[in-house]
This record gives C-alpha cells, sequence and structure tokens, in this order.
C-alpha cells in the first residue's frame, strides 16, 4: 500500500512541474524536497465567522517541505482536502477537527483538536428539507403533519418518485421503496386511532410532538422486542400498544442520496416498524413519504402524510350501474381499452401474433408478461360507471399458453399463505370494486380456468351471471399463471370483449 501511495504522489509531483508556475499555487499540496512529518509539525488555525460563531474557518498551517496530501475532518460529518476549509456547526457541543497530513514514505500523520461550539443557531441548518418538514427557523410553532387518510396524494409520490405507491401506508419487498404487496385504501385503517396523530417538527431546537389518543400501532414482529412497548392486543401481524405520545427531538442528515430522518427515544411516525429512522423519499412543503427499512422481517415500509388542513375527504363519487359492452381486438396496434399494468414485465404489449393458425389468425394480439413479482396482472377499471352484471356479465377471450415456460421451479411466494409454488398455464379474471383499493380482494369474484392446452389458441368464456345481483363491481382483473409466487412467464390473449 506504501508503495502504491508513493507511486501516486510521484505522479502527481510530475504533473505539477510540468503545469504549475509556482509550487503553492495549488491548495491541496505543496511542493518542495522530498520529506517525511511528524505531529509536532502540523498545525492549522481556526476564525470563527463575523456573522456567526458557529462558523469556522480552518486553515492549514503546516510548515514542511515537499509533496504532501491534506484531509480535514471536521467532527460534524463534513471535510475535505483544500488548504482552506469552512465548518457550520449548527449545534451545541464538542467537536474534535482532525486535520491529516500524508507523505510519499506512505505515511499518515493526524493532529486533532476539540473545539466547543457554545450556542445553537439554527439558522445554519435553513435547508429545503428542513423548511419543508419544520416550516423553517422563523415558524416558532413549526408544522403539523398527518397521515394522507384519503389517498390525496399517493398519485403524486408515485409519479413524482416512480416508485410502486399505492396507499398512505404500505410495504413491498426490501430496498424496493415501495408498496408492492399491499397499500392501505383510503380511510381503511378507521377502527384504529392511527388517523389523530399529528406530528409537530420545529426546527428551533430540533424538536418533535406526538399527540395521539394514547394508542399505538406497528408489527407484532419488534413491538415489544425492539421497541420496548407494552403490547396489549395482536391482530395477524399488527400489535397495539398503549403509546402517550409526547416530547422528542429529531435530526437530519442529507449526505445521503435520501435525507434520513432520526427520531428520538421510542417515537415514530404512526406506526412502528422496528426503526426510528426515516428515509425521506418525497417531500414538498405539503406532502411528504417516507421510507423505513424493516430488518427484522425483511421488508420495506412506506408513508404518506400531508399537512393537517389538506387532509380532507373527497366528495364520493356516485357510479351508478350501466351496460357498456367492452370489446378489442388489438388490429390497430392500439387498445381502446385502457388496460393498467401492475408489476408486469417490460415486453407487455401489444406485438406480432405468435401463432397465427386456427382459431385466431389475427396478426396483432397482446403479449402479457408476468414478471417475477407476486401479483403481475392488467386491470381495466370504469371510469364513471359500475358494471350492470344483469344483462352484461360474460368475459370472452383467446389465450394462448406457450409451452416453453417453467412450469416445475418451485418459486418464491408472498407468505406462508401461498400455498402454490408453480407458474401454472392457467387464466383468472376477477371483478373488484375499486374503491377498496388494496383489499379490493377481500370482496372480489373470481372465476379461474385452470390446466390449460399449451401451444393451441383456445377460446375461453367466464360467466359471472351467478353474481348478477352486485352493484358495486367496477374493475375487470385479468392474471395468468396464478398469483402470489415469483415466477416469470410469457402468455398471449386476443379478442377480449365484455357482453352478455
Amino acid at each position: 500500500m506504501k508503495n502504491i501511495f508513493k507511486i501516486y504522489l510521484w505522479a502527481l509531483f510530475s504533473i505539477f512541474l510540468i503545469t504549475a508556475c509556482s509550487p503553492q499555487e495549488d491548495d491541496k499540496y505543496s511542493l518542495g524536497d522530498m520529506a517525511t512529518i511528524t505531529a509536532d509539525q502540523i498545525s492549522f488555525t481556526q476564525t470563527p465567522s463575523s456573522s456567526s460563531s458557529n462558523v469556522i474557518t480552518f486553515t492549514n498551517t503546516t510548515d514542511i517541505k515537499g509533496i504532501y496530501a491534506l484531509n480535514w475532518d471536521l467532527g460534524n460529518g463534513a471535510g475535505g482536502k483544500e488548504k482552506i476549509i469552512v465548518g457550520k456547526f449548527p449545534f451545541a457541543g464538542d467537536y474534535t477537527v482532525s486535520l491529516t497530513i500524508y507523505t510519499p514514505d506512505g505515511s499518515a500523520v493526524t493532529k486533532s483538536q476539540v473545539i466547543n461550539i457554545a450556542n445553537n443557531d439554527y439558522s445554519l441548518i435553513n435547508t429545503p428539507a428542513y423548511v419543508n418538514l419544520t416550516g423553517g427557523a422563523d415558524d416558532t410553532d413549526g408544522k403539523t403533519w398527518v397521515f394522507d387518510q384519503y389517498n390525496n396524494f399517493a398519485k403524486e409520490v408515485a409519479a413524482a418518485t416512480g416508485f410502486n405507491i399505492k396507499g398512505h401506508l404500505g410495504l413491498g419487498p426490501q430496498n424496493s421503496y415501495g408498496q408492492e404487496w399491499w397499500g392501505a385504501g383510503a380511510n381503511e385503517k378507521s377502527t384504529w386511532t392511527m388517523y389523530n396523530f399529528k406530528f409537530t417538527f420545529i426546527q428551533n431546537g430540533v424538536k418533535f410532538n406526538i399527540q395521539n389518543l394514547g394508542e399505538g400501532y406497528g408489527r407484532k414482529a419488534s413491538a415489544e422486542s425492539i421497541g420496548g412497548f407494552s403490547v396489549t392486543n395482536i391482530n395477524g401481524d399488527d400489535a397495539t400498544f398503549t403509546f402517550n405520545g409526547g416530547n422528542f427531538t429529531f435530526a437530519l442528515d442529507e449526505s445521503g442520496t435520501y435525507p434520513k430522518l432520526t427520531l428520538s427515544g421510542n417515537s415514530f411516525m404512526g406506526y412502528y416498524c422496528g426503526s426510528q429512522d426515516y428515509d425521506i423519499i418525497y417531500q414538498t412543503d405539503k406532502v411528504m413519504a417516507l421510507r423505513v427499512n424493516n430488518t427484522v422481517e425483511g421488508q420495506d415500509w412506506v408513508f404518506v402524510y400531508c399537512i393537517e388542513e389538506l387532509n380532507i375527504e373527497k366528495p364520493a363519487v356516485v357510479k351508478q350501474p350501466k351496460a357498456i359492452p367492452l370489446a378489442e381486438n388489438f388490429e390497430t396496434g392500439a387498445s381502446s381499452i385502457i388496460l393498467n399494468k401492475e408489476d408486469m414485465g417490460t415486453k407487455s404489449g401489444i406485438t406480432d401474433n405468435p401463432a397465427p393458425l386456427p382459431i385466431n389468425e389475427s396478426d396483432k394480439v397482446y403479449r402479457y408478461q408476468k414478471s417475477a413479482a407476486f401479483y403481475s396482472n392488467l386491470s381495466f377499471t370504469a371510469p364513471t360507471y359500475i358494471f350492470d352484471l344483469t344483462t352484461q356479465n360474460k368475459i370472452r377471450l383467446k389465450v394462448y399458453i406457450p409451452s416453453y415456460n417453467d412450469y416445475t421451479t418451485q418459486n418464491g411466494v408472498a407468505g406462508d399463505w401461498i400455498s402454490n409454488k408453480l407458474l401454472l398455464p392457467q387464466l383468472a379474471i376477477k371483478l373488484q370494486n375499486s374503491s377498496m383499493g388494496g383489499n379490493a380482494w377481500q370482496t372480489q369474484t373470481e372465476i379461474v380456468k385452470g390446466n390449460l392446452q399449451k401451444d393451441k389458441w383456445l377460446e375461453l368464456e367466464f360467466d359471472f351471471s351467478g353474481v348478477a345481483d352486485r352493484k358495486d363491481y367496477d374493475k375487470i382483473v385479468i392474471q395468468f399463471g396464478a398469483e402470489g409466487h415469483a415466477g416469470p412467464g410469457i402468455f398471449y390473449f386476443d379478442d377480449f370483449s365484455f357482453s352478455e
């Protein structure tokens, strides 16, 4: 390692001989005799700013001859390699400032000095992240956030981040920063008192206050073991426990890809997932989305909040039953029916017919690429009406099931409740109530055509006349290959219709 460092500095020395007018023009390196250095030779000065004693200029005053490189560590997370560096210390306390000098023989010598910052200067943290979170140093009351209870801003967050965000709270695979597995529908947790949580952040003093009704919620796997909460009830993976809110503090670290919000004590943002560290993946002055890495269960949890005054329930759209036939053969190269893709492969879409044989010799069909996501599907949602199933209850389409898919591998599954781990030669059609969001499956009607013949076009009919009395269905879900497992596959369909 020493030899490598010597070569590097010799090469650097050669460059300076060619390009530099004076050995002292560069602030990072000093040229002269090739010499070593001892700790007592290192020196630097510190000069407080006239505008704030919490802003200090550090200057290297080491007097040695030879090539050397500098590295500052200001003890506040900042550093640099220049001769002169400015450090900002918004919070009172002791900081260890270190200057390290590297010499051509591979030596690294460090001098450290502890500086004391007597008072806080919160104006130094007036970054966009702090201002959006707290209202800024001039807002003495701070800013109050609540859950985006009615999902008014979930789509905004999804569009801005590119992540799969479905609701105001939800979860997905670890490091996905999304809610692939589940996202809460509007007001879905109204049986809890979670929507009574109010989170207030105040910049001066980096104060954090939680108001609630004395009850907290979180993961069964970590609420007691990590959070130290007294669990009073368990329902599935959810735990309820005593929590009275209170006054805490917070910290922001803006050095990473996303600002990291860290809360003190056992405070949390409404639903506890084993950590007080939150990545701010989206933030404006009105909307904020936080991601928690649940390392205990290998999950990402994402929460969406808004300022209190924007948490308003939108007037319900009253959809009336209508019988509006739907049909699409894809021959124009575009679809008249808006098919929404959920976790589909990138090759999904209209394509050439892979087998123009009877009973389907048309040129264009739809290629359905199931991804490795657990719940790949296509869907259509009626924008302004619900399905009148008394007169319109048959869904028909032609399908082609390729034999080249892997139907034998045991794939990973979404959870213990998934018994099938195989990609299956099957098609499921579901009718759902879209207003239920991520819980639409709870009241759905599903018809499955299984063990379908491969390498041949088949014509299938899904008869929903048995639920003609339902007055809430407005969504059709098309799902090949079975759900809940990570097995990918390619399927084709054509001549879709929904009629009498």
